[in-house]
């Protein structure tokens, strides 16, 4: 049977220490840079998600039903729909205002 000297065992535990220790920071990292909002933006409040659950099941998305197989693409469909009924919102707030500009004032 062969012997491994202490300070060997020592060194392997500490390496093996080290590498986990720097796989958990860049983990770490990663999760944060993911959750962190935009710069420039706010992070979101409980009435703004509120708010978007109910567009979003508006739009067709039913979280109730629990591991749905069309899971992703039926929050994706709602989502585009959501984001086109925005759009349309602009659009129509834009064009308003673009007429009361033009409108003659007396």
């Amino acid at each position: 049977m062969r012997l491994i000297p202490l300070n060997r065992l020592a060194v392997r535990a500490l390496s093996g220490a080290l590498a986990v220790s720097a796989a958990l920071l860049l983990t770490s990292n990663g999760v944060y840079a993911q959750t962190s909002p935009s710069p420039g933006t706010h992070p979101l409040t409980r009435a703004e998600v509120r708010q978007e659950l109910v567009e979003l099941e508006a739009a067709g998305y039913d979280p109730s039903r629990g591991d749905d197989s069309n899971y992703p693409a039926d929050i994706q469909e709602a989502e585009r729909k959501v984001a086109a009924m925005h759009a349309a919102q602009t659009n129509a707030l834009n064009d308003n205002q673009s007429a009361m500009q033009t409108m003659p004032m007396h």
